[in-house]
């Protein structure tokens, strides 16, 4: 388990598949993950089974505590994940989904974003770390900036939701950028 200020990261466990296939059936949020269909319990379990086996993507369940006092029991809000990580070039690519709506927009991503990454410069030892958000997706790319993230490039119309195209951000944060970041917001690194 990882810890932040605002959230915490666990492993995923079967119990929480269902949430993930109610999370995925929600048009608005599949479009913001780029992901045209929902998808069922069987396939949320085969890919559950395909990760515990080969490990292609460390994934955590994201918890937060719903009161500001954080006190009280944690509530499952959503995942996040490092995949395609590269050991020789030290990097790796995060993904980050709140499905619990009602924790949007609260600083509960920010928190767990910061956290994954922690952890994957500290605990895994990369140097840079890569997303990709869609070009409209302003409230994700605030949180991402929040962190330590840059705009490094622009994929022309190679999202397509709700009818349209439209265009995928390339950001990544580098390890030295991000321990500059964290000094000045005083974020204490994992131990």
């Amino acid at each position: 388990m990882i810890i932040g200020k605002k959230t915490r990261l666990r492993p995923i466990e079967k119990d929480d598949l269902t949430r993930y296939v109610r999370w995925l059936s929600d048009p608005e949020l599949r479009s913001y993950l780029n992901q045209t269909l929902p998808l069922s319990q069987a396939q949320e379990e085969k890919w559950y089974e395909r990760n515990l086996q080969a490990g292609y993507e460390q994934a955590w369940a994201i918890d937060a505590q719903p009161n500001d006092m954080a006190m009280g029991p944690w509530q499952h809000i959503g995942s996040c994940s490092f995949r395609d990580i590269d050991w020789r070039i030290r990097a790796g690519e995060v993904g980050i989904m709140i499905g619990f709506k009602e924790y949007w927009g609260r600083g509960f991503g920010t928190d767990a974003l910061q956290t994954l990454v922690a952890w994957g410069f500290y605990s895994l030892n990369l140097n840079r770390v890569t997303l990709r958000v869609n070009a409209d997706n302003t409230r994700a790319i605030r949180a991402y900036e929040k962190v330590g993230f840059v705009l490094e490039g622009r994929l022309r119309q190679a999202r397509f939701a709700n009818g349209a195209f439209g265009d995928e951000l390339l950001m990544a944060v580098l390890r030295e950028d991000w321990a500059r970041a964290v000094s000045e917001t005083e974020v204490q690194p994992l131990s």
